[in-house]
């Protein structure tokens, strides 16, 4: 219901800031095209966006930072929704934050306002030209409806804060940092310590360095070699067995050869009755007995 309640102020807004601007349309803002969706009026110049009026931001995965032509700029915190329309006054601007966190940096205009779903801000008064009062103020709005707030800076504007839908109003000091617990002014935590504004972001990853060249791969042996002398000493020649000296006659056959003699070599038997005759002696004659 307040979210529904919240975009009717700005077509409320919207509709009143049309009637009353007479003046020629000038550029609120610029804002990257890279940093943020956006709708509604605006003129593209490559990559940059000239807001022109009623416009409403979608920040993506990072903080989306708008710088005012006025002077100052606001950050649209990640992820968060944030419209941007003009009051009437020639430099006073309307801020207002749907979800999410923004902050806003720079010179304040008396007739500015703030809103959220449940809250809506305005200047106490804009300081003198001898001490003007400016922005130092961050603002986030959980899904909950928790208002976190934080007005830093000793020249901060005193604002006051109103319930749409109530009388009620809370007067916020400079340096005070406070949490309203599901939107509520009624409920007040004043001495806050969270972070209201954008939180830190990573810093990007260092990109790889590059390849190194492919070279072909080396032995062990032979790369160590190339870098630095061996010190391992040589290896030691040992000495080689002396061999057993060994006959050149090759081992006898057990079945050797038989050799054939010519037949006039043949040997002959010799034994009692096959004794040769020797003409020049008789033959003896043993006694019998």
């Amino acid at each position: 219901m307040n979210r529904l309640s919240h975009l009717v102020s700005l077509v409320v807004f919207a509709a009143t800031a049309a009637a009353l601007a007479q003046h020629p349309q000038t550029i609120m803002g610029t804002l990257s095209t890279h940093d943020a969706q956006i709708n509604g009026g605006m003129q593209v110049r490559g990559e940059q966006a000239d807001l022109l009026s009623n416009d409403s931001i979608t920040a993506f995965g990072h903080t989306a930072p708008i710088t005012l032509t006025r002077g100052g700029q606001v950050l649209v915190c990640s992820t968060s929704q944030f419209h941007l329309l003009r009051t009437g006054s020639e430099n006073a601007l309307l801020f207002g934050l749907d979800r999410g966190a923004l902050e806003l940096h720079g010179p304040v205009d008396v007739h500015d306002i703030l809103i959220t779903p449940d809250i809506r801000f305005s200047l106490e008064d804009a300081g003198t030209a001898q001490s003007p009062k400016t922005y130092d103020l961050s603002l986030r709005v959980t899904p909950s409806g928790d208002t976190c707030v934080q007005n830093a800076g000793v020249n901060a504007p005193v604002l006051i804060l109103a319930d749409p839908f109530s009388s009620t109003t809370y007067r916020l000091i400079p340096g005070q940092h406070v949490l309203f617990e599901h939107g509520s002014l009624r409920e007040v935590v004043d001495n806050e310590r969270s972070n209201c504004g954008c939180p830190a972001e990573a810093p990007p990853r260092p990109s790889p360095p590059p390849s190194a060249p492919t070279h072909s791969p080396q032995p062990p042996a032979q790369a160590s070699s190339r870098l630095l002398p061996s010190r391992t000493p040589p290896p030691t020649a040992r000495p080689t067995p002396r061999s057993t000296p060994t006959s050149a006659t090759p081992p006898a056959s057990p079945n050797p050869p038989r050799t054939h003699l010519p037949h006039h070599r043949q040997p002959r038997r010799l034994g009692l009755h096959n004794t040769p005759a020797n003409p020049s002696r008789p033959p003896l004659h043993r006694p019998r007995h």
